[in-house]
């Protein structure tokens, strides 16, 4: 992997455990990964009763980031995961509980350890959301180590 320094962040001496090595040559602009996923009442709306219920805009939002995932770690080192960090979505139209949606991720740009990606959503009828999502690779153990260092900092202010 190709090293470069990493970029600061205010406040922050790592970015989320950045470690300044680009991802894996076999992740470039233009793979994709599409799921087909059933839609359950665990998906659905219920504030609406029974007769409403319809694709729930967070759960598209949960499957889409998902997707996006599943991509990258095919891509990831033993150690490193992913995390979110912009999403840009349209819901366009409803889908039925019962009907299946298919989410295609496609990469469109890697930029160090920052991945973009153009994502469509669609039902067995019509399209249903489209966007943009960007993800950032990270080093687990390091992502704990902040983790651990920020809950010891919340403790100390809670305290006084």
């Amino acid at each position: 992997m190709i090293s470069h320094p990493a970029k600061q962040r205010p406040g922050h001496p790592n970015p989320a455990g950045y470690t300044g090595k680009k991802m894996k040559q076999s992740l470039q602009p233009g793979l994709s990964k599409t799921v087909s996923i059933a839609i359950g009442l665990d998906r659905t709306i219920d504030f609406m009763g029974e007769e409403g219920r319809v694709y729930a805009t967070p759960m598209l939002v949960r499957d889409i980031e998902q997707t996006c995932r599943g991509l990258l770690l095919e891509h990831a080192d033993p150690g490193e995961e992913s995390v979110g960090m912009d999403i840009s979505l349209r819901h366009l139209a409803p889908t039925l509980l019962g009907m299946t949606v298919e989410i295609t991720a496609k990469v469109m740009a890697v930029e160090g350890r920052k991945v973009s990606f153009e994502v469509t959503a669609k039902d067995e009828l019509e399209p249903i959301s489209g966007g943009t999502h960007a993800r950032f690779v990270v080093d687990v153990s390091k992502t704990y180590a902040r983790l651990k260092a920020k809950a010891e900092r919340r403790d100390a202010a809670r305290k006084g």
